[in-house]
């Protein structure tokens, strides 16, 4: 029997964990010497490369000595909560690393509350204690507080301790030890992390914690098999969460190691393979023995918190600059997402409109960012919180929030949250002469809060926040004060009008940039909606002044990204997304409509 080891690196969002598994997978020698290998390798996807984030859990294996080490890298954003809960429940340890300097973080607390509930011992890692602000004995501290505060029992108390730079390639276990490599992190996890239970001669039980499809052999399940043996062209039974059961032949069973995946005929208790040949496997199935079949318990998923309404793009410059349009693409390339991405959920509404929900902003962005780069076309409303109601009380779901920010800006910052219903539950002043405020907020009141949090703090603030829990409706949340700048006509914008609108606020765009009646072209600098002309040319006579042809000086416009347009749109505003343009646009293009809808709603107020 060969001996395994399965772990899952968890941390906060940029503390380090694919850096730290790039070195782990170089000091194997798992590569070939030949073998290039790019920085943070297990990051895949474009979007994970350019935003530096782990978006989907990505598992790789690595051989130390005469050990299989499975080791998952996982996400670190709170909108990814669903990918670490699955990976959590198939490994037998946890490293947990921790930034030296800013300590414990709200992501920190929740991956760690998942890991002590499941039992797993943390062997904790305070990793880039080159920093200039490491303070790994406060850090220690923190780590320590925490689990007493989350209810860890006497064996998780006593974690091992390594102190790391992942990015310079060394760890030890302690302060005053020589920085060489990574062999006492190895050590570490040989010494301290559980062999798996679980035996190779008892029936077949394997349970799907991921999904990976390919075009070849359709769907593809990752799996951990907790008994028996899984073999290629065997006949198993699949059990899904349901109580349905199914038999089918696996046609491909898979390995994993460094970065590659290999065919293999065979694989035993204790070990992560990837199979297909289920043309319904889904995440939470339990693969089992034909004659003997035990399922394992299912997974239960965390609800989504936010939802987004997804629909056809219907204004005058639709179709010019995507390939997908339609509802019925735009309807396909969403089932796909459900298949692998099992956090999210979606509803066809009616009217060309789907109702998308996740676990955050980030997590929705991210799926329409990829839509947009594969040529697709579509609208998305302003993001809502999903509510649900208990014993007849509304309830709504709150975040747990942290932000750090300089002293001086301490004030506004909490001002600025009060107003969105946040109640302060820690002040704690930091060594660097940073202040940490800890909040409990809804999350209606964090949607469109980033942008303006940024402006306060002139850019030197760091918000995080993680979901809490669901209590009761707290009411209405201050949201965007200024107005928008409506343009009033169809074409394309001129410099010398908007020239003459700058005044009015701050524009969202450049001269020969196609606008249309009803789009938001700018943002005002008072309440209320301002519809203006951004067509309107210079009128030319045939009289010469001095000082009648000065060069206008025109102001950079404000960039819009997705994310930002997500946050700054109000309820009667939609975001048009296209391959090449992202603009915000009225829901109601005409402007009398516009004001009598207005109207109403001040009335009913």
């Amino acid at each position: 029997m060969q001996k395994i080891k399965n772990i899952a690196v968890i941390a906060h969002v940029d503390h380090g964990k694919t850096t730290l598994v790039d070195e782990l997978l170089q000091q194997s020698g798992t590569f070939e010497a030949h073998q290039a290998v790019e920085e943070r390798a297990m990051d895949s996807d474009a979007i994970e490369k350019e935003r530096g984030i782990t978006i989907l859990s990505k598992n790789t294996a690595i051989n130390y000595g005469d050990h299989k080490i499975n080791i998952i890298d996982t996400p670190g954003h709170a909108d990814f909560g669903g990918e670490v809960e699955r990976v959590l429940k198939m490994v037998d340890g946890v490293l947990l690393l921790v930034d030296a300097q800013e300590g414990v973080m709200p992501q920190t607390k929740f991956v760690l509350k998942k890991a002590i509930a499941f039992g797993l011992i943390p062997v904790v890692v305070i990793n880039k204690i080159d920093k200039d602000g490491a303070d790994p004995e406060r850090v220690l501290d923190e780590v320590f507080d925490l689990l007493v505060a989350l209810d860890a029992n006497e064996d998780q108390l006593e974690f091992p301790v390594l102190y790391a730079a992942a990015r310079d390639g060394y760890a030890k276990w302690e302060m005053e030890d020589e920085s060489k490599d990574m062999t006492p992190l190895f050590e570490a996890i040989l010494e301290k992390v559980p062999y798996p239970k679980g035996s190779p001669e008892a029936d077949t039980q394997a349970q799907v914690f991921t999904l990976d499809s390919d075009n070849f052999v359709g769907r593809i399940g990752i799996t951990r098999i907790f008994n028996g043996k899984v073999k290629k062209g065997d006949e198993y039974l699949l059990v899904k969460a349901d109580g349905s059961k199914s038999k089918s032949r696996i046609s491909k069973l898979i390995g994993f190691k460094g970065l590659e995946r290999i065919d293999i005929e065979e694989a035993e208790a204790g070990d992560i393979v990837a199979i297909a040949g289920f043309s319904d496997i889904d995440v939470g199935d339990s693969v089992c023995d034909p004659v003997n079949p035990v399922a394992l318990d299912p997974m239960h998923v965390e609800e989504p918190t936010l939802s987004v309404i997804m629909s056809v793009n219907n204004g005058p410059l639709a179709g010019q600059e995507g390939k997908h349009v339609t509802s019925n693409k735009i309807k396909e390339r969403l089932e796909k997402e459900m298949e692998t991405n099992i956090a999210m959920r979606m509803e066809p509404m009616g009217d060309a409109s789907f109702k998308v929900s996740g676990r955050g902003e980030l997590q929705i962005g991210i799926l329409a960012e990829n839509m947009r780069r594969e040529g697709f076309e579509f609208m998305l409303a302003r993001p809502e919180v999903v509510t649900k109601e208990e014993n007849g009380v509304k309830m709504e779901p709150f975040e747990h929030l942290v932000v750090d920010v300089p002293e001086e800006f301490q004030g506004v910052a909490i001002e600025k949250l009060g107003k969105r219903k946040a109640n302060m539950t820690q002040l704690t002043p930091m060594p660097d002469g940073t202040v940490r405020l800890e909040f409990e907020i809804p999350a209606r009141g964090l949607i469109g809060f980033r942008s303006e949090f940024l402006t306060d703090t002139k850019g030197e603030g760091i918000m995080n926040h993680s979901f809490l829990e669901y209590r009761a409706y707290s009411g209405t949340v201050q949201s965007r004060t200024p107005g928008a700048l409506v343009s009033m006509d169809d074409g394309e914008a001129v410099a010398f009008s908007i020239f003459n609108l700058q005044s009015r606020g701050i524009m969202f765009i450049k001269p020969q940039d196609k606008v249309y009646s009803g789009m938001v072209i700018g943002e005002s600098a008072r309440p209320g909606d301002l519809d203006v002309n951004p067509l309107k040319g210079k009128a030319l006579t045939n009289m010469r002044t001095s000082g009648a042809d000065e060069a206008i000086k025109l102001v950079t416009p404000r960039a819009i990204t997705l994310e930002s347009a997500m946050e700054w749109i109000e309820d009667d505003e939609l975001v048009e997304i296209t391959p090449e343009s992202i603009r915000i646009r009225k829901k109601s293009l005409d402007p009398v409509v516009r004001k009598r809808l207005a109207r109403d709603k001040k009335n009913s107020k």
